[in-house]
């Protein structure tokens, strides 16, 4: 019996190393499906989209059903991305009635934070310094459906990072937003979020650190 218990206990760690691991490994970008698929690995329950933008730094996710009350990750939530490795996430356009702040766990700390899809300075200052720095662990950028304020700031980062065109990067949001209808049509909808939008050259990464972690 007591063996029994000791290999249901070694099975769980080690499915919570290999998804830990999934989600830090820059193992060369994800792929297209991986980046439009439903879900991905690592979710954290009650999540939505959960989806890798860049391997290893950034990730992108919702709420399954939408987030009504706008209070954001829960604590269960916020531990589940710390023990993953996760070292930041951000809300992005509305958390109003969210509580951010820092949540400790065996593996580290996640801080939670606010974002506007419209100002995405201090997301890409987070996402480079992750970059940077292997060891702090990947950035969450996630909205109430994880559709649009989400895939904006993630279209975003693919041009500050990977080189992608605005053409190109536009298109993946309109993908990745699976449908969702946009409030005054949603060519103007992202085109207002990239208006302000410039590369910031202070942000700049290696070409091995790009193959490393840009998509496919």
């Amino acid at each position: 019996m007591h063996r029994f218990v000791a290999l249901i206990l070694a099975s769980a760690l080690m499915a919570s190393s290999a998804a830990a691991e999934s989600v830090t490994s820059r193992n060369g970008g994800p792929s297209s499906a991986e980046m439009t698929a439903r879900s991905s690995a690592g979710a954290p329950e009650g999540t939505a989209f959960f989806r890798p933008v860049l391997s290893g730094v950034l990730y992108r996710s919702g709420f399954s059903g939408g987030d009504k009350k706008r209070t954001g990750l829960s604590q269960a939530q916020r531990g589940a991305l710390c023990e993953a490795g996760f070292s930041k996430a951000f809300y992005a356009d509305f958390g109003k009635s969210t509580s951010y702040g820092v949540t400790s766990c065996a593996s580290g700390s996640l801080d939670y934070q606010s974002a506007r899809s419209s100002r995405p300075s201090n997301v890409l200052k987070a996402v480079h310094e992750a970059i940077k720095k292997p060891s702090s662990g990947p950035v969450l950028v996630h909205c109430m459906w994880g559709v649009h304020a989400s895939g904006a700031l993630s279209a975003m980062s693919l041009v500050q990072f990977c080189g992608w065109s605005e053409t190109r990067a536009k298109a993946y949001w309109d993908k990745t937003r699976n449908g969702a209808p946009c409030s005054g049509g949603c060519d103007k909808w992202i085109d207002a979020k990239f208006a302000k939008f410039k590369v910031d050259p202070n942000l700049s990464i290696t070409d091995a650190e790009r193959a490393a972690i840009c998509p496919k």
